[in-house]
């Protein structure tokens, strides 16, 4: 099987991380310190190898680093519920910290440790037979998990040219702002984004906060609230790698359906059934009522209205018992049919589904859905109206150029984020040129050139 080697880097990082390590843990049969439950089906070990490597004769070890810059993420993991899980050689943690420093993160203090952990990377990858390509759980806000995780990306990217590199990554927002200079560490991190990975699954505080607050009724979620809701997402999109599905997909196969241009690779999550524990007896869960509610923008966990773009491709992963893959594809071409306006008429086809036949332990019917829209535009402006009204003054500014980096640097990525907004723009524009020039073709004969 294809093994996927997965790198938690900074404090959001590692939380989230843990938190799915303990759904993926719970959903393969293992327990909290990887030993195999004697109840486990053979579905639940068939593929184990994707995500863990067998130690002992029973016990299972996540394929995987646990990065930070301070030790007191690593401190917090062991003496947390999964202490006993992680290789004690995958801690990886400086003494210093970033201080929400990109700079600190990239160049000085992350530049330091980046060797040991390629080191250590390179155990792990030895280990596969079939490595696939890495996943990088990261936040873009504070100081490791964007500077530290970008540097990462470059040196995986030189070293490992020819593997997946799929990025599940939490950008700030400012209704949930931990620190002031998150506009400078995004927009830095967004810069390596669009050049080094192959996937980035963009989520934000904001959207996660809004889906606790409107679909699950609980005013003001924990962390650990928010970091299950990433990690649902997550198993969704690994579940057709962890499990036998009718329908297979990888990361591979979704890359290649979701991305129609190299820099256009920032996608957007949704994920369904979400309803408040009073709610659960009185939820209809069908595929069609599932498929609707997938492609509700109160669902989505990017702060974008998917209404203000078009969708250039999607992909939609269902799990659950007896879901037979007619009515998946019935009701995906049917939910294309619908939103016809919201797709571009370029890409035929543009839905990719998979099936597994394993449902979720919260749910006996769910999906996650995948989508490469337009409007991702809106983050990405987003990000940049607040990098742009900080630079202009170039305020804290003297905290990177003290770690060694140029003025430069940072026109360099606001160009290059910039020119990553107007690619989506003139792709959901060339949607509206190709409706213009169908209704020329409908409204009366085409007329070459010549004849004109």
């Amino acid at each position: 099987m294809r093994e996927l080697i997965t790198l938690q880097v900074g404090q959001a990082g590692n939380q989230i991380a843990s938190s799915f390590w303990e759904s993926v843990l719970h959903e393969h049969g293992l327990s909290n310190d990887g030993h195999l439950s004697p109840d486990a089906t053979h579905l639940q070990t068939d593929r184990l190898d994707v995500f863990f490597a067998q130690a002992a004769s029973n016990k299972y070890v996540p394929r995987g680093l646990q990065i930070d810059l301070e030790p007191s993420t690593g401190d917090a993991i062991k003496a947390g519920p999964l202490g006993a899980l992680f290789r004690p050689s995958g801690f990886i943690f400086g003494s210093t910290g970033a201080g929400n420093n990109w700079a600190k993160g990239y160049y000085t203090e992350g530049a330091e440790l980046v060797d040991s952990i390629l080191e250590q990377l390179r155990h792990e990858t030895e280990a596969c037979d079939s490595l696939q390509g890495f996943q990088m759980v990261h936040s873009l806000g504070g100081g490791t998990g964007s500077g530290l995780g970008t540097l990462l990306l470059s040196k995986i990217r030189e070293e490992f040219p020819d593997r997946m590199l799929a990025t599940y990554s939490v950008l700030p927002s400012p209704k949930v702002s931990e620190t002031v200079v998150e506009p400078y560490n995004a927009m830095l991190s967004l810069h390596q984004l669009t050049e080094n990975a192959d996937l980035v699954f963009a989520f934000d505080n904001e959207a996660l906060y809004d889906i606790f607050g409107r679909m699950l009724k609980v005013s003001s979620p924990t962390y650990p609230q928010l970091n299950s809701l990433i990690a649902k997402v997550m198993s969704g999109i690994t579940t057709p790698l962890r499990f036998p599905g009718q329908l297979n997909s990888d990361l591979r196969k979704l890359a290649t359906n979701a991305v129609p241009f190299p820099r256009l690779h920032f996608l957007t999550t949704s994920y369904a059934p979400l309803v408040s524990p009073s709610a659960t007896s009185f939820a209809k869960l069908s595929v069609p009522e599932i498929t609707q509610q997938l492609l509700d923008s109160t669902h989505m966990m990017a702060a974008s209205d998917i209404r203000s773009g078009k969708f250039l491709t999607a992909a939609a992963y269902f799990r659950g018992e007896n879901v037979s893959s007619r009515a998946v594809e019935e009701a995906m071409h049917s939910m294309q049919q619908k939103n016809s306006g919201y797709f571009v008429e370029w890409i035929p086809h543009a839905v990719q589904t998979a099936l597994t036949s394993v449902p979720s332990s919260d749910s006996p019917l769910s999906a996650t859905f995948v989508s490469n829209s337009t409007s991702v535009q809106d983050l990405l402006r987003r990000t940049h109206g607040q990098f742009a009204s900080l630079f202009r003054r170039r305020a804290f500014l003297h905290w990177y150029t003290g770690e060694g980096m140029d003025e430069q640097e940072f026109q360099e990525a606001e160009a290059n984020v910039i020119d990553l907004v107007a690619e989506y723009q003139q792709y959901q524009e060339a949607a509206l040129d190709d409706d213009e020039y169908e209704e020329g073709l409908v409204g009366g004969e085409h007329v070459d050139e010549e004849e004109q």
